[in-house]
This record gives structure tokens, C-alpha cells and sequence, in this order.
């Protein structure tokens, strides 16, 4: 089934022989085999069922995610996609894939996207490179080490089929200059350009931030204002900290976010350090939710689920419960259609409005990035605060970096993906400063002028020698650069979303859908259906099961049994685990049954 138009699947990656109904996984060695997914290793079927309990359009995380939730609840799902590939608005796709994906997006063939632009270089075009050494996420996300989506992960086992690495390394922009996140109470005692009150300061702010819902006394009266109030009166912290508090760690999007919000944003980023190993996040390697939805959809075809790409879903007929799709089959529905806004049929008239914009800008440069790297990592976040940028800009501009140690580029190149939350020609004038900024701050960092400037390198409290940020500044405010950053590839645009840039996570936020079933519009084509959230702003997976959640409690009637599975082979978990999930010589860490890791309950044993 392998095509040039795709990458190697999971299971292509990892030879598999189990099929897509069988309840068991099986290890031949140290291999994990991956079950076969329709339309990747195994054909597609010929047909769709006659009779399912529930049919779901688009295959992007919240929908592959809310598959496998009820079809091991024990639901009958038809899970159909009108792209050739999964993944829908999550999906992560080669070059030429990109292209294609482009094209559809400017001739209105791809709904809640506007304004792609795409350049392609012509060492790509021309053979130096191939369309499938690169992996791009339309949605990058990145996984903290204690969230709901890493649990269920591991409950329904999903995290067998993937492959996760570390991620610690936040920079914040700064005075032309990148400063490299202080986040640990090391760090802190170490750092000698924190004055002795500012580290007291700090510590107390942590110790505080850690259990900061108990303590109302200290922030109660500040419960609506700024976060930036708090800190600057409460604990007496300056711009620096402030800053690398509500948008490195916080990643919060302006400065505007009010206290209890931005604190449990920062004490989400600080309660997952140090839970699997020296980093607080997690990312999958060969694609971000791309991945995890292929596996979701792996995990439900396991359970009994029916899968079909290429086809469209045209009307559903809530009176006969009959769903029509482009094929001109006919299935009878007894319990819910759902589907993704961007799938929606014509003549849809119950699309929630889908009003926020995030804008996006992608790149791959032929550099590999390791300078923002941690030593033996691959991916590092860079976030540009309000009025940090030549543009002026008022929102946040968050870059996750990847480098080809996360095999979603070649060896010698990197992925730069730039988000804000600005509307409008100013968030385009927003990403273009950052993306300047990030070109500047590679070349000057990876000159070999800069390199012979004794004064630059200092060593750290680990003995290893690290960039001390002063000099550095200094010396890329008198830095010519001698050489131009190649762009093997630029992809602009927008998206449009029903999820707000929300601070923490409410299933009222994913509660988009009428709960008066018998309300029908004449003509309408999608009278009853129920719509999912597309992939919002956030730059991390907060929102996914809570999205599923809300949907699966619609159609079951609670969520009780939302991942409530009991394998057969449950005794046998921690051998399968052990090998379940590998990664490459520079990080090989267990995360241990034992550790106390709340609230991620289920966790087993994973390698990174």
C-alpha cells in the first residue's frame, strides 16, 4: 500500500502481523508489531456496513480519539475521512502533499483555511531532497508530561505504536537576544545574573505556584487583574522573570491574562518537570497529532471499528437515521453522526461559527538548529512576548523548533513552526518579525566568529560550557553576518477555529451543539449532526480529551466509560510495555509505574 505520496506509517516503520480486529498485541522480539490501519498497509474496504451505531467524518485527533473511545465502549463506528490520508486538520504531510493540500485550500475546497502561500525551493524540487523526508504538521502540538491526553495514551495503550522524545529547552526573546528559560531551583541558585533577592523572590513565587488554589489569601484580591500585577506586587519579580513566567512557561498569549488563570498555566509547565526525566514536555517524533490520530485510529479498528478515506459524507436524514456518502451509499445510523467542520457537506446549516483566527507560518531552513537545543535533545520552544518584535506585536508569537532528530526533516535541516493569535495583515507582519528574528539569531549563533570570542562561553553548574546571554547580545548588535539562511520551504496561513484562545481548559468551551434534536432547518443536509472543535491556537494537547469527553458523555450519555478498558491480557502489561516505545541513543529513559505521576493515573512504563 506504500505510495509516493505518503511517509512510512508506523506500522511500516515496525513490521506488524496483527490484524485489524485482533483484541491482542503481540511481540515477536523486541519488536512491537502495529496493528494494520485501511487505506495505509491494508486495502480499503470495498463497502461501507449496511448498520453502524455511529458514523464520524474526519479522522483529525478529537474525532480519532472520540473513535476509539466508543468503539472499545463497545459502539459499532464508521469512521470515514474525505482525504486520501488521516489526519484531516491535524493530519502531517509530505511536501507534495502540502501542495495539493494548498491548491485545495485556495480554491475553497478545504473549509475554515484562508490566504495558503507556499514557496518551495529548488533543492527540493530539483532532487537534493525528497517530498517525503519531510513530515510537516498543519497543528503542532506538544504533550506536558502531567495532562489527561498522556493518561489515556497509556490506558488505551496507543502509546505502543509511538515513538515520544523530551523536550526542555525554552527561550525567551528579549532585546534582540534570546534568553534561555531559568526553571529550576539550580538553576536559580546558580544563574549569576539574578541578584540574591530576585532568586529568594523566585523560590518563594514556585513554592507558592505549586499550591496556589489553597492559598487564596495571597491572590484572592487579584483574582481579576493582570498576572503581570501579581508578580510585580506579590513578589516583588522584574520584567525578565515576569515575562518568562507568563510566556515561556505560562505560554499565555498577552499580557492581559488575569491571575488565576496564568497560575495554573504556570503551575502546569513546573508540576510536570522532573515527572519522567529533566523537561517538562514531550513530543512525538515523526509527526505531532498526525501521529497520535493514526494511532487513536489504529486503537479503534483494533476494537472493531470500520474505516474508509476518500469518501464524503453528503446528508444526513434524522427522521429515516439514514447517512448518505459521495459514493452513493447509504448507511442506517442508530445512534449519532458527528462530524469535523471541515468535512460538513453542502447545503450545511448547522456549522457552529467558526470565528477565531490563528495564523501560522511554517518553515524548513537548511540549518540544524542545535544551538537551541539541549544536549541530546531535538526540539526547543522559542516564544516572543508582546512588543518584543519590530512589528510591535500586541499577542504572543510562540516557534516550536524541531530539528532531524525528530525525523520529521533531514539530517542538516529543521522545522520552524511560528502561531499567533493575531487577526488580520498584522498578525502576518507579526510572524514575518519573528521569523527575521529567529534567521538573525541562527546565523549570528552558529558563526564561527562568534564561536572564537572566549568571552561568549561560560561554564555551567553542570561543568558543560553554555552561552552567557550578555555577551552574546552584545556581540550580535555588532555582528555582520557573512552568510544567508537557506529556506528549503515557507507555508503561510489561516485558520479558522470555534475554539477561543483559551487560558485553561472547560468542556463549555466544546459544547457547540444544540441539545433540541428535534429543531430542523429545511433543506439543511447535516439536521442533527454533531460538530467537533478543530484544532485551536494552543500549542498544547490540553484540549483533546475534554473535546472527545463532552462528545462521547452526548452520544453514551456519560462518560463512565470513556477509555474504561479491560485487555485480556492485562497481566501481561508491564512485559509489553517494555518494549512498547523506543527511542533514538541520545535519550533512553523509562517512565516508571512507580513514579507519582497525578493525574496521569494509568501510566505504565514508556522509553523515550
Amino acid at each position: 500500500m506504500m505510495s509516493s505520496e505518503r511517509r512510512p506509517s508506523m506500522a511500516e516503520r515496525r513490521p506488524s502481523i496483527m490484524g485489524p480486529l485482533s483484541p491482542h498485541v503481540e511481540h515477536r522480539g523486541s519488536n512491537l508489531m502495529v496493528p494494520h490501519l485501511a487505506g495505509l498497509e491494508d486495502p480499503l474496504p470495498d463497502s461501507t456496513p449496511g448498520n453502524v451505531d455511529v458514523v464520524i467524518v474526519g479522522t483529525g485527533l478529537v474525532e480519532s480519539i472520540l473513535a476509539a473511545a466508543l468503539s472499545w465502549q463497545g459502539s459499532n463506528v464508521l469512521h470515514i475521512d474525505a482525504n486520501t490520508y488521516y489526519g484531516d486538520s491535524s493530519a502531517t504531510l509530505t511536501i507534495d502533499q502540502l501542495k495539493q493540500w494548498v491548491q485545495d485550500v485556495n480554491s475553497d475546497k478545504m473549509k475554515f483555511y484562508e490566504n495558503a502561500k507556499l514557496h518551495v525551493s529548488g533543492a527540493i524540487r530539483n532532487g537534493k531532497y525528497s517530498s517525503r523526508d519531510f513530515g510537516i504538521d498543519l497543528s503542532p502540538k506538544i504533550l506536558f508530561a502531567k495532562s489527561d491526553l498522556l493518561s489515556i495514551l497509556v490506558k488505551s495503550r496507543v502509546h505502543q505504536y509511538l515513538e515520544f522524545q523530551s523536550l526542555s529547552s525554552f527561550h525567551t526573546f528579549e532585546n534582540d537576544s534570546f534568553e534561555k528559560l531559568t526553571n529550576t531551583k539550580q538553576e536559580i541558585f546558580t544563574d549569576p545574573s539574578l541578584p540574591l533577592m530576585t532568586k529568594r523572590n523566585l523560590m518563594k513565587f514556585i513554592k507558592f505556584v505549586l499550591d496556589w488554589e489553597s492559598q487564596t489569601e495571597i491572590w484572592a484580591s487579584y483574582a481579576e487583574a493582570p498576572i503581570a500585577t501579581f508578580l510585580v506586587e506579590k513578589f516583588k519579580l522584574d520584567k525578565a522573570q515576569v515575562y518568562e513566567l507568563i510566556f515561556s512557561i505560562g505560554l499565555c498569549y498577552n499580557i492581559d491574562v488575569k491571575t488565576p488563570e496564568a497560575l495554573q498555566r504556570i503551575r502546569r509547565y513546573l508540576i510536570s518537570f522532573d515527572v519522567y526525566g529533566p523537561f517538562p514536555v514531550l513530543y512525538s517524533k515523526y509527526g505531532g497529532p498526525g501521529e497520535l490520530s493514526q494511532g487513536f485510529c489504529r486503537s479503534a479498528a483494533v476494537a472493531g471499528a470500520t474505516y474508509r478515506l476518500n469518501l464524503k459524507f453528503i446528508s444526513y436524514d434524522p427522521i429515516t437515521k439514514m447517512a448518505l456518502f459521495s459514493d452513493g451509499s447509504k448507511v442506517s445510523v442508530t445512534e449519532k453522526v458527528v462530524v469535523a467542520p471541515t468535512q460538513s457537506s453542502d447545503n450545511s446549516m448547522n456549522v457552529p461559527e467558526q470565528k477565531y483566527e490563528v495564523q501560522r507560518l511554517t518553515c524548513v531552513v537548511e540549518k540544524p538548529c542545535t544551538e537551541w537545543f539541549a544536549e541530546g535533545e531535538n526540539a526547543s520552544v522559542v516564544v516572543f512576548p508582546p512588543d518584543s518584535l519590530k512589528s510591535g506585536n500586541k499577542q504572543a508569537v510562540q516557534a516550536l523548533v524541531m530539528g532531524s532528530g525528530s525525523d520529521i526533516c533531514p539530517k542538516g535541516t529543521s522545522v520552524w513552526y511560528l502561531s499567533t493569535t493575531q487577526s488580520g495583515p498584522r498578525g502576518e507582519l507579526d510572524l514575518d518579525a519573528a521569523l527575521e528574528a529567529l534567521e538573525e539569531s541562527i546565523i549570528r549563533e552558529s558563526s564561527a566568529d562568534l564561536e572564537n570570542d572566549e568571552n561568549i562561553l561560560q561554564v555551567g553548574s553542570n561543568g558543560h560550557f553554555v552561552l552567557n546571554s550578555v555577551k552574546l547580545g552584545q556581540s550580535f548588535k555588532e555582528y555582520i553576518p557573512r552568510e544567508k539562511l537557506q529556506f528549503l520551504m515557507k507555508l503561510y496561513y489561516k485558520q479558522f477555529t470555534s475554539t477561543p484562545p483559551f487560558e485553561v481548559v472547560d468542556p463549555s468551551i466544546f459544547d457547540l451543539n444544540s441539545t433540541d434534536d428535534d429543531r430542523l432547518i429545511p433543506g439543511a443536509s447535516d439536521n442533527a449532526v454533531l460538530y467537533t472543535s478543530p484544532p485551536s491556537a494552543e500549542i498544547s494537547y490540553d484540549e483533546a480529551i475534554t473535546a472527545a469527553k463532552v462528545l462521547f458523555q452526548r452520544i453514551v450519555g456519560s462518560d463512565d466509560d470513556f477509555f474504561d478498558i479491560d485487555f485480556e491480557d492485562e497481566d501481561d502489561t508491564e512485559k509489553l510495555n517494555e518494549s512498547a516505545i523506543t527511542d533514538d541513543e541520545n535519550m533512553n529513559m523509562t517512565l516508571d509505574t512507580g513514579m507519582s505521576v497525578e493525574p496521569v493515573e494509568f501510566a505504565g512504563e514508556m522509553e523515550i
